[in-house]
């Protein structure tokens, strides 16, 4: 009777996902892109260097210290002054072959080295400017020298080269403040010309080179049209050379991604950040800076930690990607003693773990307490590379959802490889380890499993408010039918069991929800409890004073009560953004509610100009007109810096009767004293308000 039952359940979720459709998928790419990505999709990890000019005033100029390889732009340095570093450029402790071990000995495979970034300054002998470090007292050509270093120690070369262009006469468009800088006679198609040029210059000069890393694509300038023209001539000097979709004008953004089927370019490149669900059928790389600044900047000393570079490194492996890690050499030629001595640390981890992230693929989970995955196939099954950030306090890993038989276990850098006792337990297979971590950062524990991994997902609900029921409705996300998996769920907070109410349609609950769910597989309890808990407010009417930025209005106000939270990562379509403006919402329950509590959450982060909000505060009413108060706090604003966060205010309060809840949050207008944009409009970002 249990077994019809279960067979009449039309689960709304895909709840296996196979390797087999993994690889199916990375094939796919590689018969697109043809087999000179072997290489970069086994390499996993490699070296960013931007280096020039820039590095000569360190970040610093007449006063302010916040700048990098944007200097020119960013302090608006004129040409003629800016021309003058060339004769102060002589980085004599510069040696090519230092700067190669130092890649090597961190684990990476390739190295990427600014050419020619937005200055339009060459670190090359170049035959079509004088702009280059041939005019300059240390006058030899730092191509040719890293290019053969790398050819000795086994490193592959590639070169970043920019598409926009400060220095030449026939750039287009000028900066904003170089008013005095006349553009008449411009001729942008004959840039074009002398871009190539030089582009044929670093493809022919130096041997074969691996990648060409363009940037600088974004101005209204460059077109589709030329970057075809661009992309064609690269392809035929070098049919097999890999170059990414910057060349194009289709990225997303930071994001990196180019969704547009005209789009060119071999991956990727999300810029300093790893996208949640990695970037499904597209190669793709994200590069990082080890502080805040790409080029040096001296007084730049907040150093991404040990353990943060390692984790980036493994999150980004975990979601088949590779890590493009940067450095900014000092004008003396010479890697800051903080970079090398975190490349040390990771080149430490990499000798011991390293096969762990060369040559693997994504992981085949969604998600994993404990830290990440990575997994390569092996000739009977597959090896799961399971990477521990979080040491299990009772010193048994549950790896969870996956019901492949367990062949062995063993620590990846024991050589007698040691096997680990493996338990089959409720919720998937359980690893005991050892008392304490082998390593302080990230141990790697070997899983092999017999076939391709079968992993069922916890299951996963949508959810929307009927308003004329005042009802939510919850079901699974999309269909799959399977007789030996059941999801048993409760309404009352309580953890389900096999004896709770099975779900075999969508289920209608009042507000406020706290819904909790598990699933069976085989009579046998796999994975977590998945929890739902909405508020009072979910999906009630609310109304804006002020509108938000057209930028960031993710889906307007209804986005404050989806309870769907924005993350640090405030481009994520979540959040709604007021530029120099208050943020004032009013929630309309559309009859007298019985309310004890409120929530408003929003961001920091001040780099990008998003500060805490002055004053908050939450007023209730029974008729739209007359507000009383319920909460408020205010904030010191001359108390700004603080780390990025998503931050929530809440409390409770005795329980009043309202229709009407009102959330004021007041704006700093502009950025403080001391800021970067110190005077420029301010930004107050916005998400999810609570009641209940």
């Amino acid at each position: 009777m249990r077994t019809m039952t279960i067979r009449r359940i039309s689960i709304l979720i895909c709840l296996l996902s196979f390797v087999a459709a993994q690889a199916q998928e990375t094939q796919t790419v590689g018969n697109k892109q043809d087999d000179h990505m072997k290489w970069w999709r086994e390499a996993r990890f490699g070296m960013f260097i931007h280096w020039g000019l820039y590095s000569i005033p360190a970040g610093e100029w007449k006063g302010s210290t916040d700048h990098a390889e944007w200097i020119r732009t960013t302090a608006q340095i004129p040409l003629d002054e800016y021309n003058q570093l060339v004769a102060k450029f002589n980085p004599v402790k510069f040696n090519a072959e230092e700067w190669v071990k130092t890649a090597k000995d961190a684990g990476m495979k390739y190295m990427v080295l600014t050419s020619k970034h937005h200055d339009g300054f060459c670190l090359f002998d170049s035959k079509y400017t004088d702009f280059d470090v041939m005019s300059t007292p240390f006058s030899r050509d730092i191509l040719k020298e890293l290019s053969d270093a790398c050819r000795k120690y086994d490193m592959r070369i590639c070169w970043y080269h920019s598409i926009m262009d400060w220095h030449h006469p026939d750039y287009l468009p000028r900066r904003d403040w170089e008013t005095t800088r006349s553009s008449d006679s411009a001729d942008f198609k004959r840039y074009l010309e002398y871009l190539k040029g030089e582009v044929k210059e670093i493809i022919t000069n130096y041997g074969d080179i691996s990648v060409l890393w363009f940037d600088g694509e974004w101005e209204s300038t460059w077109s589709h049209e030329y970057a075809k023209q661009l992309y064609d001539y690269i392809r035929q000097i070098d049919p097999d050379i890999i170059i990414n979709n910057r060349i194009d004008v289709y990225r997303d953004g930071m994001a990196g991604l180019s969704t547009n089927e005209e789009a060119l370019g071999d991956f990727g490149t999300p810029e300093q950040e790893i996208p949640e669900n990695g970037l499904p059928g597209k190669d793709w790389e994200s590069c990082m800076t080890l502080n805040d600044h790409w080029g040096f900047n001296k007084f730049d000393n907040n150093w991404k930690s040990n353990k943060d570079l390692i984790y980036n490194l493994v999150d980004i492996a975990s979601k088949g990607g590779n890590y493009l890690l940067n450095v900014g050499p000092t004008a003396e030629g010479v890697i800051p003693p903080q970079s090398i001595e975190r490349l040390q640390v990771i080149g430490k981890w990499m000798k011991a773990n390293g096969a762990s992230i060369y040559g693997t693929q994504s992981s085949p989970f969604k998600s994993a307490k404990w830290g990440k995955c990575t997994q390569k196939a092996t000739a009977d099954g597959t090896r799961l590379y399971l990477h521990i950030f979080d040491w299990p306090k009772n010193n048994k890993l549950t790896v969870t959802n996956l019901i492949n038989e367990p062949v062995r276990a063993f620590i990846l850098n024991d050589p007698k490889e040691t096997p680990l006792t493996i338990t089959k337990k409720s919720g998937g297979i359980e690893i005991t380890l050892p008392a304490v971590p082998v390593d302080s950062i990230n141990s790697v524990i070997v899983l092999d499993i017999k076939g391709a991994p079968q992993v069922l997902d916890t299951p996963e609900f949508s959810y929307r408010y009927d308003a004329p029921a005042d009802k939510v409705e919850i079901k699974l996300i999309s269909e799959v039918k399977d007789p030996k998996i059941a999801i048993y769920y409760t309404l009352d907070g309580t953890a389900p069991t096999d004896k709770s109410s099975i779900l075999s349609k969508p289920v209608l609950a009042k507000l406020p929800v706290n819904f909790s769910a598990i699933m069976f597989y085989g009579g046998r309890k796999l994975g977590e409890v998945n929890q739902i808990a909405l508020p009072l407010s979910f999906g009630r009417s609310v109304t804006l004073t002020n509108e938000p930025s057209e930028k960031y209005k993710a889906a307007g106000a209804v986005s404050l009560t989806d309870a769907a939270k924005g993350s640090l990562k405030f481009s994520d379509g979540k959040w709604l953004g007021f530029e120099g403006k208050d943020f004032q919402a009013t929630l309309d329950f559309g009859k007298k509610t019985a309310i004890h509590s409120a929530s408003f959450g929003y961001l920091v982060s001040n780099k990008s100009w998003i500060f805490e909000p002055v004053d908050i505060k939450i007023e209730y009413s029974t008729d739209g007109k007359e507000y009383k108060p319920l909460l408020s706090k205010k904030f010191n604003p001359a108390m700004w810096k603080s780390a990025d966060a998503v931050k929530h205010f809440s409390d409770v309060f005795p329980e009043v009767n309202a229709r009407y809840v009102r959330f004021t949050a007041k704006n700093r207008g502009t950025c403080p004293e001391g800021h970067p944009g110190a005077g420029g409009k301010a930004w107050i970002f916005v998400d999810e308000i609570e009641v209940d």
